[in-house]
């Protein structure tokens, strides 16, 4: 039996979005971000958000629309210098910022959606990034422990879902999808094909249907490098 829901307009899933719920939002720059629900997303009555995300954004885009909204406090992540007005936000008490390493972050999400609590990494240890946590002496070397990640709404990208809700990405733009489709309560997923059941190639399918509890159309276009709403 196929439980998932495939939204027509995506506006339909505010009564998902609370106050200060911690949403994973997948993409790398704009590239594999769910643009057409975080459009949605900056319009909803929620806010106070903590967001993990690689990045804020881009060019009044993805998840800077919902920054300039006014409706994310905080942000875990790897590369915000993007956003120029994410920095001045954050230097004005504004915005908290948690920066993690990029591989950090990928594997604290993983081990989130993996039911691990947490892991050592060498990675930052005797750095700023590094007060405030447990630090081990393992074979002679140090290690750092970060905390897994998990949310309550996962917001990502794929190329193709059948209407079962199995996805299929598109070379990097899968980047954080996956991971984070592992990690949240609930994983609403943008894609921009919709195909039947049994179209899809088991061997192409990444995330299966059992993580995957809405599909929305995207409605964006990748033209010249540049994405387009063809709303």
């Amino acid at each position: 039996m196929v439980y998932l829901t495939i939204i027509r307009d995506v506006k339909d899933l505010e009564f998902l979005f609370k106050d200060s719920m911690k949403l994973l939002v997948g993409g790398f720059g704009l590239s594999g971000t769910p643009l057409t629900i975080l459009d949605a997303v900056a319009t909803f009555q929620a806010g106070n958000y903590i967001v993990v995300s690689n990045n804020l954004g881009d060019s009044g885009q993805g998840l800077h629309k919902v920054f300039t909204a006014g409706k994310i406090d905080k942000v875990i992540g790897s590369f915000f210098t993007i956003n120029p007005e994410a920095i001045v936000a954050w230097s004005a008490g504004q915005l908290a910022i948690e920066l993690l390493p990029q591989g950090t972050l990928a594997e604290a999400i993983r081990c989130g959606g993996a039911g691990i609590g947490g892991f050592y990494t060498p990675t930052a240890v005797g750095t700023r990034l590094a007060v405030g946590k447990e630090v081990r002496e393992i074979d002679g070397e140090r290690y750092l422990f970060e905390k897994a990640i998990t949310g309550d709404i996962a917001l990502i990208k794929a190329a193709k879902a059948d209407k079962a809700g199995n996805l299929v990405y598109h070379t990097t733009a899968r980047n954080f999808n996956p991971l984070m489709a592992t990690a949240a309560k609930i994983v609403i997923a943008e894609v921009d094909t919709i195909v039947e059941i049994g179209e899809l190639r088991a061997e192409e399918i990444i995330t299966p249907h059992i993580f995957v509890d809405y599909i929305v159309q995207s409605t964006y276009k990748k033209e010249g490098g540049h994405y387009i709403d063809s709303n």
